[in-house]
């Protein structure tokens, strides 16, 4: 399987274990200085690799690209080892960073991945100006973050290990939740 066909099924992959809805969300890979990114809008059931989008590490990026292109232009900038990128919405994730503050998990893998979740928030009318810069200074340090009540964002050297700091992050949101729902005392 080519990368490009990996990517397709990443980004597919979210939608059908609920990260995203039909045409949320986006994904990327980087193959040299050249970045494939998912188009915008993209229907997650029906993308083909022909509909990736070619963008340039130099900043250009193509037509039809994820409004998120220039981000993630950024982001391969500012973390020369990161090969992959998933955004993604987590229901879960999204609704307990909803105050602004830092993820903790609770449980084991959760801590064990990542201590700590950087949550950034980015006045929704100055997202697309200001996004770029937030976002990849938060994934130079961490491996994944949330930019609060929009998503995810994960960045690592493969696409496989993007989805697993994805899954694992809504996991451990999703225990936080029920632990709460449940009266279990949060350290």
């Amino acid at each position: 399987m080519s990368l490009r066909q990996e990517l397709v099924r990443y980004y597919h992959w979210l939608r059908v274990y609920g990260y995203n809805d039909s045409h949320s969300g986006n994904a990327s890979l980087r193959d040299d200085d050249t970045i494939w990114i998912t188009p915008t809008g993209a229907g997650a059931d029906t993308l083909t690799v022909d509909g990736l989008v070619a963008c340039r590490l130099n900043g250009i990026v193509g037509e039809r690209a994820s409004l998120d292109a220039p981000l993630h232009i950024a982001v391969y900038r500012a973390c020369p080892q990161a090969r992959a990128i998933l955004h993604s919405h987590g229901p879960y994730t999204v609704a307990l960073t909803f105050d602004g503050a830092d993820f903790v998990p609770i449980d084991f893998e959760g801590q064990y991945y990542f201590p700590r979740v950087p949550v950034v928030t980015i006045p929704y009318p100055d997202y697309v100006a200001l996004s770029p810069a937030r976002v990849a200074a938060a994934l130079s340090e961490h491996p994944i973050m949330v930019v609060r009540g929009h998503g995810v964002y994960a960045c690592a050297q493969d696409l496989d290990l993007a989805y697993k700091w994805t899954c694992s992050l809504e996991h451990s949101a999703k225990t936080a939740y029920l632990a709460r729902q449940a009266g279990t005392a949060i350290p």
